[in-house]
C-alpha cells in the first residue's frame, strides 16, 4: 500500500507567511511605482501648467498696466553695472550700479532698478512662439519656477551699451527656452519694457560651455570656456541662457544677439 506523505502545519504556515510577504512587496512595488508616475506627472505637466498659465496672466497684467499709462516713464529703469555672477547661478545677485544713457532710437534709460523678483519687461520670440516676463534676478523659487525669465543682476538692463543676459528654464516650471536650440542668425528677440521695445537680432550662438562659465554675461561677452565664442568691441547685446542637453543642468546653451532698433511707445 502506498504511503501518502502528511503535510506538516509548520510547512503550511511557512508557505502562508511566503505568500503574504510576496504579496506585500508587490503592493509596496506597485504603490512606489504610481507614486513615481504621480511625482513625473506634477514635474513634466502640472508645473508647466501653472507656470505657463501664472506668466501669461503677468505679461497680460503688464501690458493693461502700460497700456493704462501712455507715455509714462520707466520706473522700473534700465540702470547700467557690471559683470554678474556666471549661468549658473541660482540665487539673486547685487543690484547693478547706476547708469544711464540713451538707446538707439533716441530712447532714453532710467537709473532706477527694478526690485529684486518684480517683473518689469516682456521678452518675445516670435520664431519659437515664447512671451514670457522678465523678472529681476534668477531665484528659482521668486523667478524661474514661476516661468518667468530671470534678468541677471549686475548685467545691464534692456537697450543699455553693454549686456542685457536672462536666464530660463528649458524642461518644467514653463520652461519657456524648451526650444531656445532652434534658433538661428537673424531671428527677432524683442524687449518691451513700460517705455520701449527693443529689438534684438540673433548673432551668434555657443551650443555648450560650462555652468560656471561667467564670461557670457560680460558687458562684452566672451566664454571663458570656449573662448572662441564671443566679442572683441563693446556694444548692445542680449544673452538667453539656459541648461542642456534638455532634464540636465550639466552644461548651458547661450544665444547672444545685437540690439538693432528701440521704438519709443506712445
Amino acid at each position: 500500500m502506498q504511503r501518502i506523505p502528511l503535510v506538516q502545519h509548520s510547512t503550511r504556515r511557512r508557505r502562508a507567511r511566503y505568500r503574504r510577504a510576496l504579496w506585500s512587496g508587490a503592493e509596496v512595488l506597485v504603490t512606489g511605482g504610481v507614486l513615481v508616475l504621480l511625482l513625473v506627472a506634477h514635474q513634466l505637466w502640472w508645473t508647466n501648467r501653472e507656470a505657463k498659465d501664472g506668466a501669461e496672466r503677468r505679461v497680460e497684467a503688464l501690458e493693461r498696466e502700460w497700456g493704462a499709462v501712455p507715455g509714462a516713464g520707466d520706473p522700473t529703469g534700465t540702470g547700467g553695472g557690471g559683470p554678474g555672477a556666471g549661468p549658473a547661478t541660482g540665487a539673486e545677485g547685487a543690484s547693478p550700479a547706476s547708469g544711464g544713457g540713451a538707446g538707439r532710437g533716441g530712447t532714453k534709460s532710467s537709473s532706477v532698478t527694478p526690485r529684486s523678483s518684480e517683473a518689469y519687461a516682456v521678452l518675445r520670440i516670435p520664431r519659437l512662439d515664447v512671451r514670457v516676463p522678465v523678472a529681476e534676478g534668477t531665484s528659482k523659487r521668486n523667478v524661474l519656477d514661476k516661468g518667468y525669465v530671470g534678468h541677471y543682476a549686475g548685467t545691464q538692463q534692456p537697450g543699455q551699451e553693454g549686456n542685457f543676459a536672462v536666464a530660463g528654464h528649458r524642461n518644467t516650471h514653463g520652461e519657456p527656452f524648451r526650444y531656445l536650440n532652434r534658433l538661428r542668425k537673424g531671428d527677432k528677440v524683442e524687449v518691451e519694457t513700460r517705455n520701449a521695445t527693443y529689438t534684438y537680432l540673433v548673432d551668434k550662438i555657443l551650443p555648450q560651455t560650462s555652468p560656471r562659465d561667467s564670461g557670457v554675461i560680460r558687458p562684452v561677452p566672451r566664454s571663458l570656456t570656449e573662448p572662441l565664442h564671443g566679442y572683441d568691441a563693446s556694444g548692445r547685446y542680449l544673452t538667453l541662457t539656459t541648461c542642456t542637453p534638455e532634464y540636465t543642468s550639466r552644461y548651458r546653451l547661450v544665444v547672444w544677439g545685437r540690439l538693432v532698433a528701440a521704438l519709443p511707445r506712445g
